[in-house]
This record gives structure tokens, C-alpha cells and sequence, in this order.
């Protein structure tokens, strides 16, 4: 259970890190560009962790394909970025990628 912990806060550092990424306006601002390096070490640091207990392949897929989802939301609804139907199903293939993934490794 830590370590499914640990990897939920890795994938939220890691979405931070990337709307800093956005926020720093291609590091011209100096407090998200900073950010995005603080977030993205201590994400790598809880998943370290979460590798301790869980398989690698299984903890790097929900990492960044969960990662990759909720970042697309944040840009939908934060950014105002473009909504089409591909880019919601492909989201969705995404997420049930890193289901199948889940359902397929022995569960810990």
C-alpha cells in the first residue's frame, strides 16, 4: 500500500512539474522554473520508492501514462487548450493502457 502511495505522489509531482513548465513561459520567470525542477527531483524520489515493492515497467507505465491524462485535463480545462474527439479517445486509450497494465502484473 506505501508503495502505491508513494507512486500516486510521484504522479502528482509530476503534474506539477509540467504546469510549471507551462507557468515559467519558457523559463523567463524564475519561480516556476525552479519549480519544475524541485517537483520533477521529488517526484523521481517517490518513485524510487514505489519501485522498491512494485515492478518497474508497471510503475513507469502509470507514472507517465496517468501522468500524460491528467495533464491533458489540467491543459483542457486550465489552458484552455483544444478539445477534439481523438485527442478524448486517445486520453481514454491511455487510461485503459495503464489499466491493462495494472490487471496484467501479479498485485502487491
Amino acid at each position: 500500500m506505501k508503495a502505491w502511495l508513494c507512486l500516486s505522489v510521484a504522479i502528482v509531482l509530476e503534474v506539477a512539474g509540467t504546469v510549471c513548465m507551462k507557468l515559467s513561459a519558457g523559463f523567463t520567470r524564475p519561480v516556476p522554473s525552479i519549480l519544475v525542477g524541485v517537483f520533477y527531483l521529488i517526484s523521481l524520489g517517490f518513485m524510487i520508492l514505489a519501485v522498491k515493492t512494485l515492478e518497474i515497467s508497471l510503475v513507469y507505465a502509470i507514472w507517465s501514462g496517468l501522468g500524460t491524462a491528467l495533464i491533458s485535463g489540467v491543459g483542457i480545462f486550465y489552458f484552455n487548450e483544444s478539445v477534439t474527439p481523438l485527442k478524448l479517445v486517445s486520453i481514454v486509450l491511455i487510461i485503459v493502457g495503464v489499466v491493462g497494465l495494472h490487471a496484467s502484473s501479479p498485485h502487491q
